[in-house]
């Protein structure tokens, strides 16, 4: 056929300029490239096609050159980051785990329930279409100060998006984080986690082989919301962005629930070559990744798409993100197999194409051919442009660098200790974040060993003995001050976390939040973030499965905190061996067992001091981490501990406090620090922390955590330290008395609790 006659035949509602691809997020670069793929002009629905699958959120494309250096495997991978919906490793006894986390920030920021509720239910989808049982969630949430309208609406509706969603689909939350800063109240963060088993066998994969076979449309029906969803998501937000509530994806958990036991049912069959959930970019994303994937094409009849509203065209099908629905290719001849599944889920199977072998995504609506692509030159690692940005190191940063620890105003009495203790714990970002995991079913599907309120959530694992340990961490004012740094210390803290529980770290997922990617210094804290997160992982021996990077994230106001969230999974051989996070005998010891090296930079305590963020975050020894993990995990296997808890955000006060306090019972343990060891601790420490116990109680330090050992396990740690070259201060032990005594001052347990757990209620009371 020739081009003059193709074109004829191709339909198109207008002619397409330059000013249309600008204005669907294209450069005029872009546009030319798309051009040159096609031999000619797009119609308008291929314009739309290349606009959804060419933006940030689909192609990756300000990103992928850097994400590429990360490390992608180790000898539990089963499927690597970008080969499939999720990553999965081995877990042993033929089976695997299924993790991912993705963003949904804008979203939620336009439309905060909607918004929340279907990023639980998209990452649930890419967790599932794998074949595996998701048996647990998480999530990261970054919001402005909650004293604020907006921000506290924002707050309660997307918690209660998230809870509704999940609630209705019987996933148990296992945990997460709540973090509070002034950049986030134009552009809050929602990060989602999804943590599922399968077996080896049993998992799928999103490919199309085979020209010929059939390719199924299953699930709900197709609507007009959601449409741009994955452009929208790559642009700054702006006042006019509550005009996009259109490109905010409505959910039906209900219906969620049925496609993902249709799903996994036929999965079981053996029915099926691929499968993939319509997340991003809908239809168009779905058809051309999984032909691109095994070198094939799609011929599409969009008129038997199953459509909810009338005289959709097929742009807006295309495009819609409509939620719970799967593109399928099934094997020949298992055509009615694959409908009687989803009918008897009471859900949409229809058959609207078949795979081909010329490698060309064609769409045709109403008898008219829409679209013809080279499905290749739609998706990441095909044509989909690559760049690598401009970067420049913001200024700030070495200005806030010089900024010493000192500057925040001495405190040394007492009262004074006590009270700003008090403040502390109350403060959002270290209250009890009860009044949110509360709205949260924690105990569905029988999984919950303990959590969440602990560092690590730790989970069952179904058929078996063992547990998996899940965490997700960032703390976003390391970042800010030095991102290389602050994103080492968040894998690393993310390993702590899941170590303390008994777990052996397996792999992250990532979840990268940052501004406009055009601006140079928003770019430099993405890339040396990158790098940061790359040493890490690499100082582990651990794998980045896959994830999710999302830009743009800034509003007139500028950028937020840059926030790579890491969401971790390790490992527990034996139910018998999960530790505790909570100190409870009453005559047993208190060790601090690591590195002591606290700096005030960054810190809580220095943000309410002097409401900035300035200085440097604390130092970190990447081996020292390692080798930490390494001793928790085999101390964890010979009962050394009778519990344990990293030591981190608040430093080492509220630490403590956090560790004797138990919230499921009326009566904690007290503690009583030894004085002796305390004053080593200091000196350790330097002049400052020596002559400053506000600086001493309240800095924040890696490479630590606590550990309540009983008497009779004081040598077997002793030999544990040493084995590991680790440094051990046995720096007090537990009473009964419902007390803090840290020499410097002391806390009565029930003033602290008073103000721990109430901190965040004001924020959700009608």
């Amino acid at each position: 056929m020739g081009l003059s006659q193709l074109c004829r035949m191709l339909y198109s509602e207008k002619e397409i300029t330059l000013d249309d691809a600008l204005e669907h997020g294209l450069t005029e670069e872009e546009f030319q490239k798309i051009q040159q793929y096609l031999g000619r002009v797009p119609t308008v629905t291929e314009l739309g096609i290349y606009s959804g699958m060419w933006s940030e959120h689909c192609s990756y494309k300000n990103s992928i050159l850097l994400l590429k250096t990360l490390p992608s495997e180790s000898p539990d991978s089963l499927a690597r980051a970008g080969e499939e919906n999720a990553g999965a490793l081995d877990i042993g006894e033929g089976l695997a785990v299924v993790f991912k986390i993705e963003s949904h920030n804008h979203p939620s920021a336009i439309e905060p329930y909607q918004g929340a509720a279907t990023g639980v239910g998209g990452i649930m989808r890419d967790i599932f279409t794998m074949g595996a049982r998701p048996i647990c969630s998480l999530n990261s949430l970054r919001f402005g100060p909650p004293d604020e309208s907006r921000n506290q609406y924002l707050l309660k509706r997307a918690v209660a998006g998230i809870g509704d969603y999940g609630n209705s689909l019987g996933i148990a939350v296992s945990g997460g984080e709540l973090f509070f800063d002034p950049s986030f109240s134009r552009n809050c963060l929602v990060n989602a986690m999804t943590v599922g088993i399968v077996t080896h066998e049993g998992i799928a994969r999103a490919r199309a082989d085979g020209p010929g076979n059939p390719v199924f449309y299953v699930g709900a029906t197709t609507g007009r919301d959601g449409i741009h969803g994955a452009s929208f998501a790559s642009r700054d937000l702006s006042q006019e962005s509550e005009e996009k509530r259109s490109a905010v994806q409505v959910g039906d958990p209900f219906m969620e629930k049925l496609l993902l036991e249709a799903s996994l049912e036929l999965i079981a069959t053996g029915a099926i070559i691929g499968i993939q959930d319509m997340g991003a970019a809908g239809l168009s994303c779905s058809t051309s990744e999984m032909s691109a994937k095994s070198e094939t094409g799609m011929d599409i009849d969009l008129d038997k798409v199953p459509l909810r509203e009338d005289g959709m065209n097929a742009y807006e099908i295309m495009l819609s993100e409509s939620q719970e629905r799967m593109l399928v290719v099934g094997k020949p001849g298992r055509e009615q197999e694959i409908i009687d599944i989803f009918n008897k889920w009471d859900l949409h199977a229809v058959q609207i194409g078949s795979v081909n072998e010329d490698g060309k995504l064609r769409v045709r609506r109403e008898g008219k051919l829409c679209a013809e692509i080279p499905a290749d030159s739609l998706v990441l690692g095909g044509g989909a442009p690559q760049y690598k940005r401009e970067t420049r190191k913001p200024a700030y940063i070495d200005e806030l660098a010089a900024k010493p620890d000192e500057s925040i105003p001495a405190l040394t009495d007492a009262s004074g200790l006590q009270k700003t203790f008090l403040d502390l714990v109350k403060r959002p970002n270290l209250a009890s974040k009860r009044p949110v995991f509360e709205q949260y079913d924690t105990e569905v599907g029988l999984v919950r060993v303990h959590g969440p309120g602990g560092d690590g959530g730790v989970v069952r694992i179904p058929g078996t003995t063992r547990a998996l340990s899940v965490s997700t961490d960032c703390n976003s004012r390391f970042v800010y001050l030095e991102p290389r740094q602050g994103a080492r210390i968040a894998v690393c803290e993310s390993a702590r976390n899941v170590a303390v529980t008994g777990a052996r770290p397996l792999g992250i997922t990532n979840c990268l939040n940052f501004g406009n990617p055009y601006i140079p210094e928003n770019y430099y804290m993405f890339s040396e973030a990158i790098g940061g997160m790359s040493d890490a992982c690499r100082a582990f021996n651990i794998p980045v499965t896959g994830g999710n990077v999302s830009f743009y994230n800034e509003s007139q106001d500028g950028p937020v905190l840059p926030t790579p969230t890491i969401g971790m999974v390790g490992l527990v051989p034996d139910l018998n061996r999960v530790v505790s996070p909570v100190f409870s005998k009453s005559g047993s010891l208190v060790a601090l067992l690591g590195s002591f090296r606290p700096s005030a930079g960054g810190s809580e305590y220095q943000n309410m001091a002097l409401g900035a963020i300035q200085g440097t975050p604390p130092e970190l020894d990447l081996d020292l981490e390692k080798r930490l993990c390494e001793a928790l995990f085999q101390g964890a296997g010979e009962s050394a501990f009778l519990a344990a808890r990293d030591l981190s955000l608040g430093g080492l006060s509220v630490g403590l406090f956090r560790s004797v306090y138990d919230p499921y019972n009326s009566k904690s343990v007290g503690f009583r620090a030894n004085g002796e060891s305390m004053a080593q601790l200091k000196a350790s420490a330097g002049e400052s922390y020596r002559s400053r116990p506000d600086l001493f109680w309240f800095s924040e330090t890696c490479g630590a955590v606590l550990l309540n050992v009983d008497t009779a396990k004081r040598e077997a740690v002793e030999s544990l330290a040493k084995k590991y070259d680790l440094g051990l201060s046995w720096i007090g032990e537990l009473t009964d008395d419902q007390t803090m005594d840290l020499n410097d001052f002391q806390i009565p347990l029930d003033a602290a609790a008073a103000a721990f757990e109430g901190g965040l209620v004001p924020y959700f009371e009608e």
